[in-house]
């Protein structure tokens, strides 16, 4: 069920309660939200996932991303998530593809390499070249 990004990062398609003891047991400190609430009837209510979180003493997160795309106070908020993490972090959304492309948001707008991030991210089944001209400017903007 989770994919593995980076040795710290995994993403999912939208979790249950269940996967919260599931990824405490894999050494998860941090979930990531980027799911909007009310997307589909079937959805987890993010409050629902934040309450097993923090009751499993997880740290938790809602950065939501709807399908019109991707904002500078998104990707600002992924990066405050992970460089604040406490250890492994899981990102969650409906399919985890927009989890996918705000993780290589945020780390193009740190320097990230894009050509590395979206190889990454290829190994994971996730594809990034609908954001991949925005991680060119991010980087390029990192320096």
């Amino acid at each position: 069920m989770f994919r593995t990004l980076t040795q710290d990062i995994m993403v999912a398609p939208q979790i249950g309660i269940d996967a919260v003891a599931e990824a405490k047991a894999q050494g998860v400190a941090l979930i990531i939200n980027n799911r909007p609430e009310g997307e589909s009837d079937d959805q987890v209510a993010g409050a629902e996932i934040e309450a097993a979180a923090r009751a499993a003493g997880l740290d938790y997160v809602a950065i939501p991303v709807t399908h019109s795309g991707f904002s500078e106070p998104q990707v600002a908020a992924m990066v405050a998530a992970l460089t604040g993490a406490k250890g492994k972090v899981l990102a969650y959304c409906r399919s985890g593809t927009r989890s996918t492309l705000l993780w290589a948001l945020a780390e193009s707008a740190q320097g990230g390499d894009p050509d590395a991030l979206t190889n990454m991210a290829a190994k994971a089944g996730y594809d990034l070249s609908p954001v991949r001209p925005l991680m060119d400017m991010l980087k390029a903007r990192a320096g």
